[in-house]
């Protein structure tokens, strides 16, 4: 067998293609950011042409650099940006409208009238998410609703909807000339159009939003032995290597940090935050503010389950600093800045540009700074940035011991924040518990490969993975317990005057 299994991590600032050998260890990467679409306050669009032209260029760029070629991939997986929503004519291959990034707001009518209407209750114990914009149906439905002539040709079969992954397989296996249209079941459970348990789409839910079943991928596994199909010698890759794992990015990054038992959780910091907490075979229906969704699903064993909070805007604030306010000029500078300050100076930054997600699922929210005064600087807010990633993190962990009765003995983190060692050092003061990062923190590529390298024999079990979990780095809490009260307390303040501010009836 080859010695190595490739990954590509579509996200939602860039994309990247890792390698990694048997040990977990990375081998070769590359990755490049696309651009970020904002036609209108509240829209975000990324182009799906421009996704899959960088997919294609950081496959080639990354295995031009190590000087291996499909030979050497015993498989690959893909892992994505889960919500965001695609519409393309699988007869040309071209996008009938921009991709609709998770973080978008425009549907949040869509998401109010069903609250409005009653039926947010049916949403909610079918598919295990509370109705919101977040989500991949309603963007759907918006599309079929703005876009002209999308209906009639989703009826015909010619149009076809899928989240980013559908979009890559689709195009890597072939496009127009025999592309595969699927998705994992990962990915359709945040379209809110998947029953939970039957892991298919429902045929109420699809009334409700008024899609067309024609228009959508087959659901598959997460780490499929049979494959989903394998890539084009005229490829990015150059030759077949077969596409076997894939899942929606959180759901990947459990699968690295090696949560494969009920009560292990993790927390990604990325563009948003997204903690994840196994609860096995069965769903837990929270009480709580937290999303009920599919954890993964290896080949034919049952699916595995998770409770998640999802936070809209943690690392995209500290983009927001850098690119609207021009307070930084690089995203590693926030550390330094925050650095030169003992505390926030009574500043607080709530960033619900987006509304905020869990556990408050308000769209009726928007971003604000408070406590300012002639004292504070740039360097409070940058503190108050760092702070506001680490508070709404302990919201959410706040949550979820609610709905699990688990209290968090120590928190796993990974993806790019956590190079911050000020924020990590502040996420552990924030919590009162350890912050433990892995050797490899890119694990949400590390976990589209395990689930790939899972279906081909590469990896024998989720035990061998285990046994390449390292430790790099553990941040000890320092406040004492009257910091931690006073500083949430102003935290929770803040929250409230955000709510309320637009009207979404």
């Amino acid at each position: 067998m080859a010695d190595f299994v490739g990954a590509v991590d579509q996200g939602t600032t860039s994309t990247r293609f890792m390698i990694f050998d048997r040990s977990g260890a990375e081998v070769g990467r590359h990755q490049l950011e696309h651009e970020q679409l904002m036609p209108r306050a509240g829209w975000v669009e990324h182009n799906p042409l421009e996704l899959i032209g960088n997919t294609h260029t950081v496959i080639r760029t990354a295995l031009q650099r190590t000087g291996l070629g499909p030979a050497d991939l015993a498989a690959l997986g893909i892992t994505n940006q889960r919500e965001t929503t695609v519409v393309w004519d699988r007869r040309t291959g071209r996008p009938l409208h921009n991709a609709i990034v998770w973080q978008d707001t425009r549907t949040d009518r869509i998401a109010a009238a069903l609250h409005r209407d009653g039926r947010a209750e049916l949403v909610r114990e079918r598919t295990g998410l509370p109705p919101s914009p977040y989500f991949s149906g309603g963007k759907l439905q918006w599309l079929l609703e703005n876009v002209s002539g999308l209906r009639a040709a989703a009826e015909r079969g010619d149009a076809v909807f899928g989240t980013v992954d559908s979009w890559l397989l689709w195009n890597l296996t072939g496009g127009i000339d025999g592309g595969v249209h699927v998705t994992d079941v990962t990915n359709a459970s945040r379209t809110m159009l998947m029953d939970l348990e039957t892991l298919d789409w429902d045929d109420e839910l699809l009334e409700i939003f008024g899609v067309p079943r024609a228009m959508l991928p087959a659901i598959r596994a997460s780490s499929d032995p049979a494959g989903y199909g394998v890539t084009r010698a005229d490829g990015p890759l150059g030759g077949a290597v077969p596409l076997t794992g894939a899942l929606g990015d959180q759901q990947a990054a459990m699968v690295g940090q090696v949560c494969f038992s009920p009560g292990e959780a993790k927390n990604t910091y990325g563009t948003g935050n997204f903690m994840l907490l196994n609860t096995g075979t069965k769903p837990v229906r929270s009480a709580s503010g937290l999303l009920t969704t599919v954890c993964y699903r290896f080949g034919d064993e049952p699916p595995v389950y998770a409770l998640e909070g999802a936070i809209a805007v943690t690392g995209a604030a500290v983009q927001w600093l850098r690119d609207q306010l021009g307070v930084i000029t690089d995203a590693a500078q926030s550390e330094a800045l925050a650095a030169r300050v003992p505390d926030n100076g009574g500043v607080y930054f709530v960033p619900a540009f987006s509304g905020l997600f869990a556990p408050y699922w308000r769209s009726d929210a928007r971003g604000a700074i408070v406590g300012l005064s002639r004292y504070d600087t740039g360097a409070h807010i940058a503190r108050a940035t760092l702070e506001a990633i680490c508070y709404q993190s302990r919201d959410v962990i706040e949550a979820m011991e609610r709905d699990s009765g688990v209290h968090l003995e120590v928190l796993r983190v990974d993806g790019g924040v956590t190079a911050n060692a000020l924020c990590m050092q502040l996420q552990a003061d924030i919590l009162g518990v350890p912050v433990s990062r892995p050797a490899v923190a890119e694990t949400t590529a590390l976990g589209a490969a395990y689930a790939a390298g899972l279906a081909v024999g590469f990896w024998s079990s989720t035990e061998e993975l285990r046994a390449n979990w390292r430790e790099a780095r553990r941040w000890l809490p320092h406040w004492s317990g009257e910091q931690r009260a006073t500083g949430y307390a102003g935290w929770q303040k803040a929250v409230q005057r955000t709510l309320d501010w637009v009207d979404v009836a």
